[in-house]
């Protein structure tokens, strides 16, 4: 799998000890954890208005040198919808696009800040989504945002722009994004050059198909795409928990085994899942998780001795699933390679 040698991805914000409320110290202490970790490439950063949720100076300062990133935009957009429901690349509403559009020309000049900051191209690629309710959009209002940003390729300091894709909007579900459906997201990418693509992350999906068991042959229809770009594996539940209500994108851990203690038991995101996932994505450019933590007064010892148990669990995942394709190719029991 492209890059994966290199690590993982992890999208640490979810566990972090600061990231709902800000301490400096804390945060400087979890990072410093995080670098140490040799099985982690690099971080997926969530985009509020700017690089860090709290202080982007902080950040631009304490960023490990060798980490890669990729910045999603997820956490903005939720909170911009929040109070304008018409927000997003795939508006109807022509303000409503325009809006989108230059926060994410916003996100593309912060490539560039990171990147400077670290004194190499070390921002891998920038997660958009097709938002706001498919009620309020559609794939063309996508097409056209999408033409725009990609004018320059340039301008995006060698990042793949990505769009990432939530739990659609079906009529009889209660929606957590409600978002366009992966047909749309793709359609809306004909004849953009390849380096605009696509993103999965696990939980979403399950969430959107109310079904763990089904996110395998989603992933697999991705790939088949030739747009899938990276796969971030996050939980999903369909009961409450501590991580919230049924459904809610809440980053539930994988379940637990023996070598995961972290594991939350009401995940639908089992080690054999996640190993499909993953032999199905395969030929992403990046890999990652994004496991929450319920407790918000958790010490930094733990959270970071989870993520540097699941990085171990998902680097062995591709292993296994490197070995179930070689084993599928000599014997047909398992596809062969997929993706792009």
């Amino acid at each position: 799998m492209t890059g994966v040698s290199a690590g993982v991805f992890v999208g640490a914000y979810a566990a972090s000890p600061a990231h709902a409320t800000w301490n400096a110290a804390l945060e400087s202490e979890f990072f410093a954890g995080l670098e140490a970790l040799p099985e982690v490439r690099g971080l997926e950063l969530p985009w509020i208005g700017g690089l860090h949720s709290h202080d982007d100076a902080w950040l631009l300062r304490t960023f490990p040198r060798r980490f890669d990133a990729v910045l999603t935009s997820i956490p903005g957009t939720m909170k911009r919808l929040g109070s304008a429901p018409s927000y997003g690349l795939a508006s109807r509403d022509p303000g409503g696009r325009a809006d989108a559009v230059a926060e994410a020309f916003r996100m593309r000049d912060a490539v560039r800040r990171l990147n400077d900051a670290v004194g190499r191209q070390a921002v891998t690629a920038v997660e958009l989504h097709s938002a706001p309710s498919a009620l309020r959009g559609d794939r063309a209002s996508l097409a056209v945002s999408l033409a725009e940003l990609v004018d320059d390729a340039n301008a995006w300091d060698a990042a793949a722009i990505v769009v990432e894709h939530c739990d659609a909007f079906l009529p009889r579900q209660q929606p957590e994004k409600g978002f366009l459906d992966l047909a749309d997201e793709l359609a809306a990418m004909d004849g953009l050059p390849q380096w605009v693509g696509l993103s999965m992350n696990w939980g979403r999906s399950a969430i959107e198909l109310r079904d763990g068991s089904l996110v395998t042959e989603q992933l697999r229809i991705a790939a088949t795409s030739g747009r899938l770009r990276g796969l971030m594996l996050s939980g999903a539940s369909a009961q409450q928990s501590p991580f919230g209500a049924p459904w809610v994108d809440a980053h539930h851990p994988m379940t637990p085994t023996p070598d995961f203690a972290y594991g939350e038991p009401t995940s639908l995101l089992t080690p054999g899942l996640l190993t499909d996932a993953v032999t199905a994505a395969d030929g992403v450019d990046w890999l990652g998780f994004k496991f929450g933590w319920a407790e918000r007064t958790a010490p930094v010892a733990p959270r970071v001795d989870m993520i540097a148990t699941a990085a171990r669990l998902v680097i062995a995942s591709v292993a296994d699933a490197t070995a179930s394709q070689g084993a599928g190719m000599q014997g047909g029991a398992v596809p062969p390679k997929l993706g792009g």
